[in-house]
């Protein structure tokens, strides 16, 4: 018996952010962005909805996938760095939509490496409580907190969530995980203003604190040497070759960046899956919405060995290992 994915969802925003359109925003170029990112165009919540109406719309597909009913759910969590306000919690908040009652639900913060988290957050749930079926979510709208005025990160990032249902299983899906943080790097990935330190105020918004900083040339290197070093701590926990691997997939944050992860490895580059393109950077939903992509697409078969990894603000990372059992 163990615990394993029963059910995947995503939903990105219809809203496009084409790279023409970031040339009328900022000094830039569609040739610029692909060659330095990858990404070509990314989806955007619009006005009047949150990362809860994005999580809400995963979660029923997720739902559905699955075969059980939104009453067979025992818990929520979501991982997110956009939280539609303080409190209540973006999961408390879905729990409402999707009519749901007296049930845990609750929010974390892992910055990219959120859903990551989450599975082994929810397989501890399920192993140590006696739960059956989970729904961990990753939910986020990074346009909130792009500055459009600096085009070294208004580029990167778009909207978007995905959706798991994680449930006791005969049989045993999530493997193992590795999880890793080092807070000393937290000022290299961050958002100054808006929390209990600098809350809202004139100086705030008018020195643009409320957005998103980031030193990308340091982070870059960090992030090639701190996912690669995730899969490598996985593969050797569990005695695994390369080869045993079919499928990997990273955090979507910068083309280079998986590239670089996968010279390091010396894995073909064929073997990541890869949807930047169309997204662009949504922190913790890149992975959950990749996944759902890898498996509608037929990419991940029942009995497949796949890893998940990821690289993101505080600084943290981490890795999965999931046998698919679907």
């Amino acid at each position: 018996m163990g615990v394993a994915i029963t059910g995947t969802g995503s939903y990105l925003p219809e809203i496009k952010l084409t790279n023409r359109d970031m040339e009328m925003m900022v000094d830039t170029s569609d040739e610029w962005i692909i060659t330095r990112t990858g990404i070509k165009e990314r989806r955007i919540c619009p006005k009047g909805k949150a990362s809860s109406d994005l999580g809400v719309e995963a979660s029923l597909r997720a739902i559905a996938d699955s075969g059980i009913k939104k009453e067979d759910i025992d818990f929520i969590i979501c991982a997110t760095i956009t939280a539609d306000m303080y409190f209540p919690s973006t999961a408390c908040i879905i729990q409402k939509k999707l009519g749901l009652e007296n049930i845990p639900a609750f929010d974390f913060q892992a910055a990219c490496s959120g859903f990551i988290y989450g599975l082994e957050i929810a397989k501890g749930l399920i192993l140590g409580c006696g739960y059956k079926n989970g729904l961990v979510i990753a939910s986020e709208c990074m346009s909130r907190l792009t500055d459009y005025t600096d085009r070294s990160t208004c580029v990167l990032l778009g909207d978007g969530a995905g959706a798991a249902i994680i449930s006791y299983s005969k049989e045993e899906g999530i493997l193992d995980s590795y999880l890793a943080s080092n807070g000393s790097y937290g000022n290299l990935l961050y958002t100054p203003g808006g929390g209990s330190l600098k809350s809202s105020s004139f100086e705030v918004i008018e020195k643009r604190m409320n957005f998103m900083k980031m030193e990308g040339s340091t982070l870059f290197k960090i992030a090639i040497h701190s996912m690669s070093e995730a899969v490598l701590k996985i593969l050797e926990k569990n005695n695994l070759k390369k080869e045993d691997i079919s499928l990997i997939i990273p955090h979507q944050a910068n083309l280079r960046i998986i590239a670089g992860v996968a010279k390091n490895l010396d894995i073909p580059l064929e073997k990541f899956f890869i949807n930047i393109e169309k997204y662009g950077n949504m922190s913790a939903a890149c992975v959950p919405v990749a996944l759902d992509e890898a498996v509608k697409s037929g990419k991940i078969k029942k009995g497949d060995l796949i890893i998940l990894v990821a690289f993101g603000a505080g600084l943290t990372w981490a890795s999965n290992l999931i046998r698919w059992v679907k």
